[in-house]
């Protein structure tokens, strides 16, 4: 096995019990394991985070509701015990079957979608109506298409029935957001429709890991009075939180008010990304190393080679020159830098201040001491995509 990622039971049961003791107690938090549970896992976290209490999980399409529904049976998860499973991308017409076959909960927008989900059903059915309030990205906009997508759930309540209404938004992230502002109050008008019609449902929900650390915007009590006005309980949808990094917390240009405390602070990285030595050399001042020689060493060096490379997720941008530093990792508790270019499956990094390195040891890519955010930072990006690339067998530890 040349590299693994340890996910941490423990540390993800942790994660999700803070974040739920964050919000208020009528606050359900919906537990985000779409993309493989960001690339941890969701056949091994959904049945940790059923454990923890979660009774809600959120993921991309029917396949990877399906896969989590055999997760948690073979975890002899009883069926009555079980989250709801929430399908938070629209589907296709032929995901429709398996979504009422596998007892999960889609997003809907259309009245084709509802048509088509009503036709499979034996019973009724509900379903999670996204409202479009700013993003362009998935949902209905308010208006006609709203109108006409209410109007059907109105007069066919006996095949969907209208569960949920939800929303995202763009700027979670960013106190004192006006985008936000200007979502917040988009969403009431849409909530206002759905209760001229008479429909009443059960659950309320919008944001993110970053809505529940940014306490300071005021998200929660807009939410859970949100909710309540529309006699539903509120909820948040929360991913990144779980495996225990948060976008930073931004403050709008001209934002006046005070900060408080972040959840996130509180939160530990869920995986540990590892890897062995596969080999040693010592090489001489003015020696190139790696593709171009990039890197030229200044003095005698012992290098150590890993089996590892972008096309496992280590990211090219982490590569270094003699000008310019790039990422390191971990190897006997200490930082080794990586040094020239990180290459398809091979990483060469300097241990020559780490005394005692062996063919086999154990190297940290990502982890205590070399997190997704350092990763990120190099690499220009953000720690969802770090994590959602990492390509390594899994396996879950306490």
């Amino acid at each position: 096995m040349k590299n693994w990622a340890e996910i941490s039971a423990e540390r993800l049961t942790a994660n999700y019990r803070i974040l739920k003791q964050t919000v208020d107690e009528q606050v359900d938090v919906l537990a985000v394991i779409k993309a493989d549970a960001y690339g941890h896992g969701a056949a091994l976290c959904a049945p940790v985070l059923a454990q923890a209490g979660a009774k809600w999980l959120g993921v991309s399409d029917a396949i990877e509701g399906a896969l989590v529904r055999c997760a948690l049976e073979a975890a002899n998860i009883r069926p009555e015990d079980q989250p709801q499973v929430l399908v938070m991308n629209e589907g296709l017409a032929e995901e429709a079957e398996a979504v009422v076959r596998h007892r999960l909960k889609p997003v809907v927008s259309t009245v084709e979608q509802l048509r088509m989900l009503g036709k499979y059903s034996p019973a009724p059915l509900g379903v999670h109506l996204e409202i479009d309030t700013g993003m362009s990205r998935q949902g209905v906009s308010s208006g006609k298409p709203l109108a006409a997508v209410l109007d059907w759930l109105s007069e066919h309540r006996s095949s969907v029935v209208l569960e949920g209404v939800l929303t995202h938004f763009a700027a979670a992230e960013v106190t004192g957001s006006r985008q936000t502002l200007k979502q917040r109050r988009s969403f009431e008008d849409a909530m206002r429709d759905v209760a001229k019609v008479g429909l009443r449902p059960a659950w309320v929900h919008a944001g993110n890991s970053s809505s529940i650390d940014n306490a300071a915007d005021g998200w929660l009590p807009w939410i859970t009075g949100l909710a309540r006005s529309a006699g539903a309980r509120p909820m948040v949808r929360s991913g990144l939180g779980l495996y225990g990094y948060c976008l930073s917390i931004e403050n709008e240009e001209g934002f006046a008010g005070t900060t408080t405390e972040h959840a996130c602070s509180h939160l530990r990285p869920v995986m540990t990304w590892k890897t062995r030595v596969t080999g040693l050399r010592e090489v001489e001042p003015g020696t190139q190393i790696g593709y171009n020689g990039t890197f030229t060493a200044q003095r005698p060096m012992r290098l150590a080679l890993l089996p590892v490379g972008y096309a496992d997720g280590l990211r090219r941008a982490l590569s270094s020159t003699n000008q310019h530093a790039g990422g390191w990792i971990i190897i006997a508790g200490q930082r080794a830098p990586i040094i020239g270019r990180v290459s398809m499956n091979l990483t060469v990094v300097d241990v020559t201040g780490v005394p005692n390195i062996a063919i086999g040891n154990e190297v940290i890519l990502l982890g205590e001491g070399v997190t997704a955010d350092d990763h990120a930072a190099l690499a220009r990006t953000i720690p969802y995509e770090i994590l959602c690339g990492v390509r390594a067998s899994r396996r879950l530890t306490n």
